[in-house]
């Protein structure tokens, strides 16, 4: 039975990539996108979306209102909702109304907003294994004196709130942190914590009431346009490879059992992981995002499929039908190539690089 979909966010590149593989695999569901944006990327790709729409945002008085309507008028069965913003308004107004605007697969308001603010996440962390030494300053208070001898040079900053490597940047000293806080006065937050010099990876995992079903590793090796960010991490990776290392699996369920006991929660919905190694390869929780990573539709194509899952979710209203798969294993060695105007590429292995000099 045909279904309709509405894909918030759809300008975003994780958005369009779940519109993608919804597309591929239920080619007579309607896709409906908005965005804040009237010049939102997804609204113009053709193909992508049956109808799409600028809404307000989701801070606005009227977007629930509006959302609302919009459910009504279009019979929307579910949502994939994107903004780690928007999911928190979401997240309120069930609490406040028992129900979400329609069919939903996320966490609930605590955990949400826990994991949406690094500083928030890195007070529940602190003195864990889980993250790297890590304090909060803000551009009033710039706790200069514990970024030097608490944190120590060189540390890593970057912005609270946001994704794509916002604010971020290795500091070497002192008065690199001055004249970066000067150069991001409009970001009000920071997190600085130690610097890790390990590989950057990546854990997408899928949580029901608690339960851990399914979750997948890749390393993030090389990003697009790195050149272009002071921090040379840019959010978009142009280079990764697969992983099949059970280590990284466990010690992400490991973090979410322990931030659930600390919350008295059950984790629920998608959650993915960005992490560091450290100088002796002890893995290190830089952040966990609330909702599908942007590698989500590359991972699709690799035979780990959350997005699908997630379609299945909502529409048993359960999780009976969705694989127990909490270690997943590629079949191959693959690796992924992305850029900004072209879609990721695919490779069995890396050796094809070896092959041509």
């Amino acid at each position: 039975m045909s279904k309709t979909i509405l894909i918030t966010g759809i300008g975003g590149l994780t958005p369009r990539s779940i519109a993608k593989i919804v597309r591929e695999n239920h080619p007579d569901y309607k896709i409906i996108g908005c965005d804040i944006d009237k010049k939102a990327v997804g609204f113009f790709m053709k193909g992508l979306v049956d109808e799409y729409f600028v809404c307000p945002r989701c801070t606005a008085d009227n977007y629930f209102p509006w959302l609302e309507e919009l459910v009504e008028k279009y019979q929307i069965d579910y949502a994939f909702v994107q903004p780690e913003a928007e999911i928190v308004k979401w997240a309120d107004y069930y609490e406040k109304n028992g129900k979400h605007p329609c069919p939903v697969f996320m966490g609930d308001k605590l955990l949400s907003e826990s994991l949406r603010d690094k500083s928030i996440m890195a007070d529940l962390l602190k003195g864990t294994k889980f993250i790297p030494k890590t304090i909060k300053v803000t551009q009033e208070n710039p706790r200069f004196d514990d970024v030097e001898k608490g944190i120590g040079f060189p540390c890593w900053i970057r912005a609270t709130e946001g994704t794509g490597g916002l604010g971020s940047l290795r500091l070497d000293d002192l008065s690199s942190y001055k004249s970066w806080l000067f150069i991001n006065a409009r970001i009000p937050e920071f997190t600085v914590s130690e610097f890790l010099t390990g590989r950057h990876l990546a854990n997408q995992m899928l949580y029901y009431n608690g339960e851990y079903v399914k979750g997948a590793a890749l390393e993030c090796a090389e990003y697009v346009m790195a050149n272009t960010a002071p921090s040379h991490v840019t959010g978009n990776t142009h280079f990764g490879r697969f992983l099949n290392e059970n280590r990284i699996n466990a010690f992400c369920d490991e973090c979410i059992q322990y931030l659930e006991k600390k919350l008295n929660t059950k984790a629920h919905g998608i959650l993915s992981f960005d992490l560091k190694e450290d100088s002796n390869g002890d893995l290190k929780v830089t952040e966990v995002n609330i909702r599908h990573m942007a590698y989500t539709g590359v991972m699709a194509h690799v035979g780990f499929d959350l997005i699908e899952d997630t379609i299945r979710i909502m529409e048993d209203g359960n999780c009976d039908h969705v694989a127990r798969d909490p270690y997943h294993k590629y079949e191959k060695p693959y690796v992924f190539l992305r850029d900004v105007d072209v879609e990721p590429i695919i490779l069995e292995s890396e050796s094809i690089f070896d092959e041509r000099g």
